[in-house]
């Protein structure tokens, strides 16, 4: 998997809406976000979101092709791929690569739900489980 590129907060909006789509040109990428905006919040420019895709091309995060002279951008990355490039360097940069860290400062600080306490009782039995199963295994290869 090659390196994703960092995103800004509107750069991730306009990948999401991409994302979304598959494929959109500018325009449908700045109408898209104008309907999602918040209430009260200012419109987003044409031209800036022209200027983010030019941004985003540099960084390899999109690519686009020409119909009927319109440049129709689409995502160079999956969503998975630019969510954990993401999540590694959020990890690394915050939290010294400890994901206990990471997780017991969302609990602390994040309303989380019993329904999501108990999602991550299950991850953790999963990974629990995984990493068991790889133990089991390379014992049995050892004894070989």
């Amino acid at each position: 998997m090659s390196s994703t590129p960092k995103l800004g907060r509107v750069q991730l909006q306009i990948m999401q809406v991409l994302w979304a789509q598959e494929s959109a040109t500018a325009r449908q990428i700045t109408d898209e976000l104008n309907r999602q905006k918040p209430v009260g919040a200012p419109p987003i420019a044409h031209s800036t979101v022209q200027t983010l895709l030019r941004k985003l091309e540099a960084k390899g995060a999109v690519s686009h092709r020409v119909e009927e002279r319109i440049f129709v951008f689409e995502p160079v990355h999956e969503q998975s791929e630019v969510a954990t490039g993401a999540a590694a360097d959020l990890l690394a940069r915050l939290f010294n690569r400890s994901i206990s860290g990471l997780v017991a400062h969302l609990v602390k600080h994040e309303k989380v739900s019993p329904e999501e306490l108990d999602r991550l009782r299950e991850v953790v039995a999963q990974a629990e489980a995984a990493q068991n199963a790889r133990a089991n295994a390379t014992t049995a290869e050892g004894s070989r």
